[in-house]
C-alpha cells in the first residue's frame, strides 16, 4: 500500500502541473494550439533524451535478463488487450475510436517520469520494452483501424524518432559504450523536464475541452471504464496466476513496472491519428481527456491492487 500512497503523491504533483496548463490557457495568456509548439519540443527532443538516457545502465546479465523478460510481457499484455477488445467489441458496440482508446495507454508520458521517482533511474530501461511494442502497433495496428486500410507504414514506424533513439540507446547498452558524463547529464538534464512537460500539453488541450459534455454523457464511460479499470484487473489477475513476478529476479519491481504502463489514460497520439484520418477526432480527445482527468484516482488504486496480489 506504501508504494500505492508515493504513486499518487507523484501523480498529484503531475496532476498540479496539469492544472497550470489549463489556467494558462483558460486565462487567455496562451492559446490552445500554442501546445503544437511544445509537442514538437516533447517528441523530437525531450523522448529520445529520456531514452537514450534510460539505457545508460551497466550492462549486466541480470539487466540484460530483465529487459528481455519485460518485452515478453509487454508483448503479451498487448495480445491480451487485443484479444479483449476483439471479443467485446460486438456485444458492446464499440467503434474505431473506443477500440483504440481501451487498447492504447499513454504509457509515454507518464510512466517514465513515474519509474524514474517510485524506483530511480536505473529502472526506466525496463519501461522502454513496452514504448518500443506499443510504437510498433501503433503504426501497423492502430493506424490500419483509423484509416481503414491494411498495410504497415514501415518508413513512418522506421523514421520514428522514439524507434530511432531506442536502436541507438539499444546498440550503446549491448556495446557497453558509455557516453561522455557532460553529455549523460545533459540528457538526464533534459529527461527531467519529460513528465512535465507532457502534463502541461495535457492541461492546455483540457482547456479547450466542453467539459460539462464531456462528464454528462453517459456512453461516454464505457470505453473509460474499459482502460482504467477493466483491462488492468483482468491483466494483474493473470498475472498472478501465472506467477510471472517469479520468473526472474527482481521480478515483482519489473513486473509492476510494466503493468504501470497498462493503466494508464488514453494514448494521445491516438488522438493525433484521429485527426489525421478524420476519424472523429473530438470522441477520440474527449476520452484522451476524461481518463486522463479520472486515473488520478484509478492509477493508485490499480497499484495498490497490483502490490495486494502479485
Amino acid at each position: 500500500m506504501q508504494i500505492s500512497l508515493i504513486l499518487m503523491r507523484e501523480i498529484v504533483q503531475l496532476f498540479i502541473i496539469l492544472l497550470m496548463g489549463y489556467i494558462i490557457v483558460r486565462a487567455k495568456l496562451l492559446r490552445p494550439e500554442d501546445s503544437r509548439s511544445l509537442s514538437v519540443v516533447m517528441v523530437y527532443l525531450l523522448t529520445p533524451c529520456v531514452i537514450i538516457n534510460a539505457f545508460q545502465v551497466e550492462y549486466t546479465p541480470q539487466v540484460m535478463a530483465g529487459l528481455i523478460f519485460s518485452f515478453a510481457i509487454s508483448i503479451a499484455a498487448h495480445i491480451l488487450f487485443l484479444l479483449l477488445t476483439r471479443l467485446l467489441a460486438g456485444p458492446l458496440h464499440l467503434d474505431v475510436i473506443e477500440r483504440t482508446a481501451v487498447i492504447y495507454t499513454n504509457a509515454g508520458i507518464l510512466v517514465i517520469p513515474l519509474v524514474n521517482a517510485l524506483l530511480g533511474p536505473e529502472y526506466v530501461i525496463y519501461s522502454c520494452a513496452f514504448i518500443v511494442v506499443q510504437q510498433v502497433l501503433i503504426w501497423t495496428h492502430c493506424r490500419s483501424l483509423l484509416c481503414g486500410t491494411r498495410g504497415m507504414e514501415w518508413r513512418k514506424l522506421f523514421l520514428n524518432v522514439n524507434i530511432i533513439a531506442i536502436v541507438a540507446g539499444c546498440a550503446l547498452f549491448l556495446l557497453r559504450v558509455p557516453l561522455p558524463a557532460l553529455i549523460n547529464d545533459t540528457l538526464g538534464t533534459l529527461g527531467d523536464m519529460f513528465g512535465p512537460l507532457g502534463m502541461l500539453l495535457a492541461g492546455m488541450v483540457i482547456a479547450d475541452t466542453p467539459l460539462r459534455r464531456l462528464f454528462t454523457t453517459p456512453r461516454n464511460y464505457l470505453p473509460v471504464l474499459l482502460r482504467l479499470l477493466a483491462f488492468p484487473l483482468v491483466t494483474v489477475l493473470l498475472l498472478r496466476a501465472a506467477g510471472a513476478a517469479g520468473w526472474i529476479a527482481d521480478g515483482k519491481n519489473i513486473l509492476m513496472i510494466v503493468y504501470l504502463a497498462c493503466i494508464p489514460p488514453a494514448c494521445a497520439t491516438v488522438t493525433s491519428l484521429a485527426q489525421l484520418y478524420d476519424r472523429n477526432a473530438a470522441y477520440s480527445s474527449a476520452l484522451y481527456v476524461l481518463t486522463t482527468l479520472l486515473s488520478i484516482v484509478t492509477m493508485p488504486v490499480m497499484i495498490g491492487v497490483y502490490d495486494a496480489l502479485i
